[in-house]
């Protein structure tokens, strides 16, 4: 029985994107984060590319995403990892926002179809209660996945604690 290698090319490309946490990276190629860390330490990996990747994101996402072209083989590598992080990262922003204009519409069912009843002592607990459930869970799966793609830290973490305690958290409360 042979065992499958993991795909350390593609690893090394989302180590050095810095979108993914290394618990997430692991997770994605099926291997452990300690082997990821080591493999990295050894052979040099750099989180490197983390702002460039943030930046690239930021303008697909406002699409203003200018193509050059490039004539170093370093330089398009990097380019290359930038661009498919930017655009693995972009789909996660679009989706979240596609999951908001959802939960957007349920809350305005659940609004409208409060303002159609007479709400009592008795019935008022029960729809606050599902729709603070509601939006507190799409606010921390939104929390998540942006760590998880390391959107909104400043300098891009190097190690996954924070996201490994949110999950903790989440299947805690699952």
């Amino acid at each position: 029985m042979t065992t499958k290698q993991p795909d350390w090319e593609a690893i090394e490309r989302a180590y050095r994107a810095g979108s993914l946490s290394l618990r997430a990276i692991a997770d994605k190629y099926d291997t452990n984060e300690g082997t990821i860390r080591s493999r990295a330490k050894k052979h040099g990996w750099l989180r490197d590319l983390t702002e460039q990747v943030r930046t690239a994101t930021k303008e697909k996402l406002s699409r203003e995403v200018s193509r050059t072209d490039v004539t170093q083989p370093d330089v398009r590598e990097d380019a290359q990892i930038v661009e498919e992080a930017a655009t693995e990262a972009a789909s996660v922003v679009l989706a979240h926002r596609s999951d908001l204009a959802q939960w957007r519409g349920i809350a305005k069912k659940l609004g409208a179809f409060l303002g159609g009843v007479d709400v009592t002592a008795e019935n008022h607990g029960d729809f606050a209660r599902s729709l603070n459930a509601g939006v507190d869970a799409q606010l921390k799966l939104i929390k998540g996945e942006r760590q998880a793609y390391n959107l909104d830290a400043e300098g891009g973490p190097t190690d996954a604690d924070e996201f490994t305690k949110l999950l903790d958290e989440l299947e805690k409360e699952g």
